[in-house]
């Protein structure tokens, strides 16, 4: 059985991959910018900080208290942490699953890779996808062929719609990024982070 892909420590890598911050910035962060796909908050977080440490993928540089407030850690990415969150992150964009929640975590992260690997990503994705597409459009025609009710062939016929459509938007995207329509240099920065990261009066 594939072991399923660590959505968690995946969004922690790549929020410090864009400044330093401890958990419960980290935190506020994915609450704030609705990362819905993290799932087991704070928990989860707080256990996949300890792995990334743990894999030498983060390191904590300092460690502060402020009046009464709980001691705090901040942590930032490593040189093999940022070579991982790329690897992983490409993985997930350019192969299709059985979970569509892993795709939109990938496109919700997308940002933190270059964008001419995030457009090689999606152009990979966009070839397997269409492959995929070519293999159900044989199954539904020898169904057809075979006398088989068209009620039989639902399921693949719905697969064949959300094939098309998730074709279609990562032809578009794709596009954008390649006209340049689409950017993000200089937009996933430390100063948006900071922006977001704002500490509670």
């Amino acid at each position: 059985m594939a072991r399923r892909p660590d959505l968690v420590g995946l969004t922690v890598l790549a929020i410090l991959s864009v400044r330093p911050g401890h958990p419960y910035e980290l935190h506020r962060f994915i609450v704030d910018t609705h990362k819905d796909y993290v799932t087991g908050l704070p928990r989860s977080l707080y256990h996949a900080v300890e792995k990334l440490a743990a894999e030498e993928l983060i390191t904590p540089v300092e460690t502060s208290r402020e009046g009464r407030r709980p001691e705090r850690t901040i942590y930032e990415i490593t040189g093999e942490g940022r070579r991982e969150l790329a690897t992983r992150l490409r993985r997930l964009v350019e192969t299709p699953g059985a979970e569509h929640r892993v795709f939109t975590a990938a496109v919700s992260l997308l940002g933190v890779l270059p964008v001419p690997q995030a457009l090689q990503a999606l152009r990979t994705r966009a070839a397997a996808v269409d492959g995929t597409l070519t293999a159900l459009n044989g199954q539904l025609e020898a169904m057809k062929d075979g006398g088989l009710p068209e009620v039989l062939a639902l399921e693949l016929d719905y697969e064949r719609a959300v094939g098309e459509a998730e074709l279609a938007w990562i032809r578009k995207v794709a596009a954008r990024l390649e006209s340049g329509e689409l950017a993000w240099t200089g937009t996933v920065n430390r100063a948006l982070m900071e922006q977001a990261l704002q500490e509670e009066e």
